[in-house]
């Protein structure tokens, strides 16, 4: 097992990981630019290095100074947590070059799955269903004939980027030929690759995606769905597991097509595979060869700590699961709660006045930030993250609430009015929305 891991991240996820390892009896190296130089995650580590001014290229970004850092610090492994370089296929070779072990997939996958023309045609190969679509495209004629045979309206998307950027929806031959030379200037601007590609556009679809964990060796385990259908502005507010648009036989149809899949690719270490979900059946639309955001609610429902599992593969060992080990249970909700206006969500960095979690039996909060602590910003306005376990979906969400009502973080504007907002709607209670549902309730969505 490693003996120093650096942890090439900041915020909640770099503490995340941290506290990973150092249950595991692991040292720890926290990275980390000037304007974080009072983080929680610098303030906690065992070692800590400051790789440049605030500006995340010249910092989070800069692969030379990280290792570097690796280098001076002695660390054995490097973990990349979540954004920044965390499928950055480039990255991960070099650290393996300089000697060092990426704690994440080998660089061919997350090059494979990076793109999403080039995954979508591997998930196709072993076996995956996909969203009827299109290779990259450059040439405004063939994009008409193309979107011609899927019908519209499609969906215009960046082959080398996600997030929402490098996206728009085209509804007839007109809109597209506006919309194509928007979609790949943005495109360039955010990924430095200009390739968009055409999918089908669903109206009402649910975003079902699906935690895995794999070793290499064989061994493979899918920790169930998680529905992530509330967004806004293609950005996840607020995710479940199970979800409560599937049954029992359409979960293991699809964790069984999945874990093949990812068993017959050889992938190693966690992964995502997201779907569109409409009328009973999957499409699937991308692969994220990172840990997610939203993972705590897999792990809330399975035991499972999925950084822990990601360490362990990462140094050679199998995986510590067999998928008839564990048992999925009882309901789980994430509450992303960024730094914000509830209403406008305006970003708010600036000074947290003061600051109270709230706890109980199955409230868990990951979050870096505290009382006195300023939230710069430079970086993404995710602040905390509210996780809620119950037995069932309802005692779950009476959970939920009274979490939100106790949460208190001043000084700043902070989503968390929303969520209370958004958890009192009928359509949430009952389960019944989509990806489009949450902009239609804020009124911005169609």
């Amino acid at each position: 097992m490693f003996e120093k891991v650096l942890i090439a991240n900041r915020g909640e996820i770099a503490l995340r990981i941290h506290r990973a390892c150092h249950e595991m009896g692991i040292r720890t190296v926290a990275v980390h630019s000037t304007a974080d130089e009072n983080a929680m995650h610098v303030r906690l580590a065992d070692e800590t290095v400051c790789i440049g001014p605030p500006a995340a290229r010249d910092s989070y970004l800069n692969i030379p100074a990280i290792l570097s850092a690796a280098a001076i610090t002695g660390a054995d492994a490097i973990h990349p947590g979540v954004g920044f370089l965390s499928e950055n296929a480039n990255f991960a070779e070099m650290v393996e070059e300089h000697g060092f072990t990426y704690i994440g997939p080998t660089a061919e996958h997350i090059l494979l799955m990076g793109n999403k023309v080039s995954a979508k045609r591997a998930a196709k190969e072993h076996g995956i269903p996909v969203v009827p679509g299109s290779d990259a495209i450059e040439d405004i004629e063939v994009a008409k004939a193309v979107a011609e045979r899927i019908g519209y309206p499609v969906l215009i998307k960046a082959a080398g980027g996600g997030g929402g950027r490098g996206m728009r929806v085209a509804r007839d031959a007109q809109s597209l030929v506006e919309n194509v030379p928007q979609a790949q200037a943005e495109a360039m601007a955010f990924f430095g690759n200009s390739a968009v590609f055409l999918e089908r556009y669903f109206d009402r679809p649910r975003h079902i995606e699906m935690q895995i964990l794999a070793d290499g060796q064989g061994g493979v385990i899918h920790v169930g769905e998680r529905d992530c259908s509330l967004q806004r502005k293609h950005q996840k507010v607020l995710e479940e597991t199970p979800s409560p648009a599937l049954n029992a036989a359409e979960r293991d149809k699809l964790g069984k097509v999945v874990t093949d899949a990812i068993r017959s690719l050889g992938y190693r270490s966690a992964g995502t595979l997201e779907f569109l979900y409409q009328n009973g059946e999957f499409f699937f639309i991308e692969m994220n060869t990172r840990l997610q955001v939203e993972h705590p609610i897999s792990e809330e429902i399975s035991g499972i700590d999925i950084v822990r599992e990601q360490i362990r593969i990462a140094a050679g060992l199998p995986l510590g699961y067999r998928q008839e080990d564990f048992q999925l249970t009882g309901h789980a909700i994430e509450c992303r709660i960024n730094a914000e206006h509830p209403e406008t969500f305006r970003p708010s960095p600036g000074m947290i006045t003061s600051y109270h979690a709230p706890g109980g039996l199955g409230v868990r909060v990951d979050s870096a930030i505290y009382q006195g602590y300023a939230v710069p910003p430079h970086y993404d306005s995710l602040i905390a993250k509210l996780i809620v376990h119950g037995r069932t979906r309802t005692e779950c969400l009476m959970r939920v609430k009274r979490a939100l009502e106790e949460f208190v973080i001043t000084g700043i504007d902070t989503t968390i009015p929303m969520h209370r907002m958004l958890i009192e709607q009928p359509d949430f209670i009952n389960g019944d929305y989509d990806i489009h549902w949450l902009e239609r309730l804020l009124g911005h969505g169609t």
